[in-house]
């Protein structure tokens, strides 16, 4: 037997030391990174003659370079273009094939054609006076996703097809040339080598394949063709009239040859790699003469940009996104009228907007931008730009690389000067001629210095025509909204500002909802709110709070059910609080190194402490669509974390409606009250770490632009200095379990000595009760769970924080409690070693009265059963809960770091195996009934304080936050507070359940079962069964064992002798 236990304690340490190396074994991840060759393809131009009897006709115009001419070094650089347009001649010989079957029928966005051409090699060695040889790429692709115009690399499929996408990639060798039509342009001409797919024979449904195909690539069928003829014409020089890349693809087989397919025309853009010439004057004077151009936006009092970076300013918005285009909520005329989309000729989705625009951009491409002097010191710079019009379905990844012209585009070039600070360009719609006869718009841009409620833009422009007796559109307005984070990258010398327009609105709203109570003062005077920093300069102080103020995560329904709650991604920007706008950097330069803390200035008083702010709230969620952006300004008091706002939001209705509405400011819905309450930066542990945001119409119910009320929760937040806070509240937990694990060590040692005096009560301790508490004490062990307090993760924090993983004191108390679980899963085995020897001792004593001495087989399944049975009642009443939900599934993380999935049953598996650990003492009350006990086989120390122990984790949760640590990725291994029988009611219930557990254990050894029958009968009702002989005591002390037969002396002499030793 000694044997055995030494094994157990030797395989056990083992165990302990594996598990606490694999818990601090971090694995190391390696990180490929490919890099493609810059090396030029190496081309053999076998087919060059070829290549000139098929090009003669152009060859033959072509004019000779000259030596001082660089444009042939650079054809590499400057011939290459990326997503342009192309489309087929209508006939009976379509190119290639477009798969449309797993595409929904809803869908009104029609699949685009694409095109990209690459230069691969440009033969300088064998160059002559009129042409030089180059090989390339062309890719042609009819697509719906994004995975189009990536330069195909060697050996990869020339032909590809699956849903909602097609490419084929054609290889060409030819030459370059130029020549001197329409004053001047650069050619090339090319021949092709393809694997074209294969057409049916009936030219009604030439690609019946496609519906039978697996997408397999190998059994697409396939036809080699090499009579390709590819010419490609560029503009010699880039200007507005004169910067579109035209181009034909045809076969050079007969319309009998299976391989023939109808022309197809390319177009393109020039790459903004290529050097653009403004010449464009007469063009931009039908526009911008007299300049500045005298429109609306120049009226409306806004400061606007007049410094010297502005094509810095013009470069970084363009390309940080595209521009909201704003409805015409002022227009007044027709419906053809004020529905159209500015100049563009919109499309059947754009048109069902019905004049609200909604989630139609407007992209601002190719943009070029020089400054240069104008007279007095002005700064000037010449512009020339892309406007693109998309509609909501198009795929903004795609249509932001896209480069060819048409009737949704607008070619624009115009000038800005810095004594108006306007940007007026010249628009022109599709392909522009020489003459410039579609330019017929005009684009007025602004960068704006002065910002409030109603105006949130970095830029903001309108299309108008330039025709005023003949206008055919309602003046285009957009506007790109700017977050606070963002300006330091625009402005870095000219200061923005703020102007608060609604404060006295904001006073209205504190005065009906701030709370006057003694629970308020309490509050008041107790905890503390994000507020200005007494350390700091005001500056840096408002900086700070806005700093904490600002949100940007996910939030929940408040109040929120259990049951899995739709989450929404919400993000809070703090544009300006008090007098800063932005951040501190802004203003650095305007402040003195000595600036004294603000509260040692007398004008700062405790009234002027209720600070102005203003702020922009996204809610990004399918329900939230109609509040996916609210402008806010109001006032924040800081005595009680909270901030009363009046919001507006951008309504995207008809133009009709919103020309209706009289009640709109700017075309905003500004009826709009908000309440952002934040929680208190002390005491975070007896309270949710989480804001709470209250948004409400303040229009009648049966106004058209009314909405109900929306709560919502956020997860938990962090402040800036609550790093502290984390590492205290984990070492407060640490310690506590390190106590109370030392606490039970404690408990089960007075056991182990109590059994020591009175060897007599020992067969009656129930091998099922000590087989809980050793599950529960080897389960934290081998799993890496942590014990007893555990801590829930936050989907805002999915990473461990390094600091405080280094943590030595922390990993010491890692180290402690581990091994304090160690000590006790001992100390229960040595618990079960006594009750097993004190057992056998009455067996040998009695070997024919085997039935006399205590056993657990009937204890046992009576504990199953009754826990079985309450764990399909848990399932039941879960069920019940979650009905009207699909079926959910949980991540967890190990305690390596593994993620691994777990289904709601095993999930409600393993939270109960936590709750048959509070009731450890079930089967030794079921046992003593059993057993019809008459004597103490547990010590009072040993049960009330173990359960104590139990009970302590659910008395905490009690009072703390229901999320208590939202900063660690660690999540509930076996016990999840937020479900059903771990919730608040549980950390009531189950105390409670455990303390009568108890009181039964207390009263079962306080009196015998005969006292007990007795106090249990009522009247003829006995609760309690006849006693029964079948466990009547017997002794196993030494020296009544020397009563037994001589067959059993020698069992018993050597028992005694082992348990002597040790």
């Amino acid at each position: 037997m000694r044997s055995v236990y030494v094994t157990v304690v030797v395989v056990c340490i083992m165990c302990e030391m594996f598990i606490l190396g694999l818990t601090n074994y971090v694995p190391e991840v390696e990180f490929e990174f490919k890099k493609e060759s810059s090396m030029e393809v190496e081309h053999n131009y076998e087919r060059i003659g070829e290549v000139k009897k098929h090009c003669k006709p152009i060859l033959s115009s072509a004019s000779e370079f000259k030596a001082e001419d660089n444009r042939i070094a650079d054809i590499k650089e400057e011939l290459n273009f990326g997503y342009g347009d192309w489309w087929q001649d209508v006939g009976d010989a379509p190119i290639m094939p477009f798969d449309d079957r797993d595409i929904p029928k809803n869908l009104s966005q029609p699949p685009s054609n694409i095109s990209s051409f690459w230069i691969t090699n440009v033969d300088h060695k064998h160059r002559t006076k009129k042409y030089v040889s180059v090989s390339g790429i062309l890719m042609l692709g009819i697509t719906l996703d994004t995975s189009f115009a990536e330069r195909p690399y060697k050996g990869s499929p020339r032909f590809q097809i699956w849903p909602a996408h097609t490419q084929l990639a054609i290889s060409f060798e030819g030459i370059y040339m130029e020549n001197k039509r329409n004053g001047g342009e650069r050619v090339i001409c090319l021949l092709g080598d393809a694997m074209l797919p294969s057409r049916e024979s009936d030219s009604s449904n030439p690609w019946e394949w496609v519906k039978d195909s697996d997408q397999n690539n190998n059994q697409v069928p396939l036809l080699q063709d090499d009579q390709i003829l590819l010419v490609l014409r560029y503009p010699l020089t880039h200007t507005l009239t004169n910067k579109v890349i035209r181009g034909e693809l045809k076969s050079l087989n007969p319309k009998s040859n299976a391989k023939y397919f109808d022309q197809v025309h390319i177009l393109g853009q020039m790459l903004k790699s290529t050097k653009y010439e403004f010449g464009s004057e007469k063009i931009v004077s039908k526009a911008c003469d007299p300049y500045p151009y005298r429109d609306n936006l120049m009226s409306s009092g806004i400061n606007v940009y007049k410094g010297g970076s502005f094509c810095a300013i013009l470069e970084k918005v363009t390309n940080s996104g595209p521009f909201t285009v704003v409805p015409n909520w002022k227009c007044d005329g027709a419906d053809d009228y004020c529905s159209k989309l500015g100049p563009f000729v919109s499309d059947q989705e754009i048109k069902a907007t019905n004049g609200s625009f909604k989630d139609v951009m407007l992209y601002m491409q190719d943009v070029r931008c020089k400054p240069t002097s104008g007279h007095q010191n002005d700064s000037v710079a010449r512009v020339a730009a892309v406007f693109r019009a998309t509609p909501a379905l198009e795929d903004r990844y795609r249509v932001q690389w896209r480069s060819g012209l048409s009737n949704m585009t607008l070619a624009a070039e115009g000038i800005w000067n810095s004594s108006s600070g306007q940007l007026c360009m010249v628009g022109c719609l599709g392909i522009v001629d020489a003459e410039g006869s579609s330019c017929n718009s005009r684009i007025c841009l602004y960068v704006p210095l002065s910002f409030s409620l109603k105006q949130r833009s970095i830029i903001f422009g309108s299309i108008s025509s330039i025709d005023r007796s003949n206008k055919l559109y309602y003046p285009l307005s957009f506007e790109r909204l700017v977050r606070p984070s963002e300006l330091w990258n625009y402005f870095r010398v000219s200061h923005p500002y703020y102007s608060y327009s609604k404060i006295q609105s904001a006073g209205a709203i504190l005065e009906k909802n701030e709370p006057f109570s003694f629970g308020a003062l309490v509050k008041k005077s107790l905890l503390q709110f994000p507020k200005l920093d007494d350390t700091d300069d005001f500056l840096s102080s408002l900086s700070f709070l806005a700093e904490d103020l600002t949100l940007q995560i996910s939030a929940v329904p408040d109040p929120f059910s259990n049951s899995h709650p739709l989450r929404v991604d919400i993000q809070m920007d703090i544009f300006s609080i008090g007098p800063l706008f932005g951040r501190y950097w802004y203003s650095r330069n305007e402040t003195t190194a000595g600036e004294t803390p603000y509260r040692s200035k007398a004008e700062y008083t405790e009234k002027q402490l209720l600070l102005n702010v203003s702020a922009q709230l996204t809610i990004i969620g399918k329900d939230y669509s109609n509040f996916s952006v609210l402008f806010l300004e109001g006032l924040y008091d800081p005595h009680f974390g909270r901030m009363y706002l009046v919001g507006c939001r951008d309504v995207r209705a008809s133009w009709k409606i919103l020309s209706q509405t009289i009640d709109l400011e700017s075309g905003l819905d500004c009826l709009i009250e908000v309440i952002v309450s934040y929680p208190p930066t002390t005491a975070r542990w007896l309270f949710n770490p989480t804001a709470r945001i209250s948004i409400s119409s303040q229009r009648p119910e049966d106004d058209p632009l009314y909405f109900g009320m929306i709560k919502l929760q956020t997860l938990p937040i962090m402040y800036r200095k609550q790093r502290e806070d984390i590492l205290s509240r984990r070492g407060i937990e640490g310690i506590l379990c390190v106590l109370t694990l030392s606490f039970a060590v404690a408990c089960i040692s007075s056991q182990l000595f109590y059994l020591n005096q009175d060897v007599d009560s020992s067969p009656f301790i129930s091998f099922v009760m000590l087989g809980v508490q050793a599950l529960g004490h080897c389960l934290p062990l081998i799993t890496g769970a942590k014990a007893l307090f555990k801590r829930e993760a936050s989907d805002s924090y999915e990473m461990q924080s390094y600091d405080l993983e280094k943590s030595q004191w922390l990993n010491l108390i890692d180290y402690t409690v581990k091994l304090l679980e160690l000590v006790m899963f001992l100390l229960t085995l040595r618990l079960c070693q006594k009750v097993w020897k004190s057992r056998i001792r009455l067996l040998s004593r009695s070997p024919l009265e085997s039935h006399r001495v205590p056993s657990d087989k009937r204890v046992l399944i009576a504990t199953l059963t009754i826990h079985g049975i309450g764990y399909i009642i848990v399932l039941i009443i879960h069920a019940v809960k979650t009905r009207q939900m699909p079926l959910q599934t949980d991540r967890f993380i190990d305690s390596r770091g593994h993620s691994r999935t777990l289904r709601e049953w095993q999930i409600e598996l393993e939270e109960y195996i936590g709750l048959v650990q509070d009731f450890f003492l079930l089967p030794q009350v079921i046992g003593n009934l059993m057993w019809q006990i008459d004597c103490k086989p547990l010590r009072k120390l040993y049960f009330i304080g173990i359960t104590v122990v139990r009970l302590l984790p659910h008395l905490y949760d009690y009072i703390r936050a229901p999320v208590p640590n939202p900063y660690f990725a660690e999540e509930y291994e076996f016990v999840n507070p937020t479900l059903d029988f771990f919730s608040n009611f549980g950390d009531v219930a189950i105390p409670i359940t455990a303390v009568l557990l108890a009181a039964v254990i207390y009263c079962q050894q306080r009196w015998n079962y005969d006292q007990l029958s007795q106090i249990l009968t009522f009247k003829q009702c006995r609760l309690l069964p006849a006693r029964s002989r079948a466990y009547e005591r017997l002794s196993s002390k030494p020296f009544e064992a020397e009563l037994a037969s001589d067959v059993n002396q020698s069992t018993s002499n050597k028992l005694e002798d082992e348990d002597d030793e040790e």
